[in-house]
């Protein structure tokens, strides 16, 4: 599915996104450059909210940041999905993927596994 944005810009409604890691900021210690690491539908949140501080972030007050048609809140604009050429995160909102996985069987497991298993863990 495609949609436009107010420019007119196609937005690709990809969320499950799996790729290297292509820098990391000093702050983050749990991945360098070539690591392989995934994010879902949320890339970030204000983090400071009661929603947040709970870990339920998506309930933000700022609201999160979404991974696609979400406000960009570090280079601007929207984000554009899991077609993008690249995606700032939240270190907080990334996952750590095994070189053994493969990246196409992984990158499901973002919505559908999580969907399944997050009530499980409440």
């Amino acid at each position: 599915m495609e949609e436009s944005d107010a420019d007119g810009l196609s937005l690709l409604p990809g969320h499950e996104i799996v790729g290297r890691v292509v820098k990391a900021g000093s702050a983050v210690k749990k991945f360098k450059e070539g690591d392989l690491a995934a994010v879902g539908c949320m890339v970030g949140s204000c983090g400071v909210c009661p929603s947040c501080r709970e870990g339920l972030e998506q309930y933000c007050d700022q609201l999160p940041v979404l991974t696609y048609n979400g406000e960009d809140k570090v280079l601007g604009g929207v984000t554009y999905g899991g077609y993008s050429d690249s995606i700032v995160a939240d270190a907080a909102f990334v996952l750590r993927v095994s070189d053994a996985l493969s990246p196409a069987g992984t990158a499901p497991l973002l919505c559908a596994g999580i969907t399944t298993y997050s009530p499980l863990r409440h």
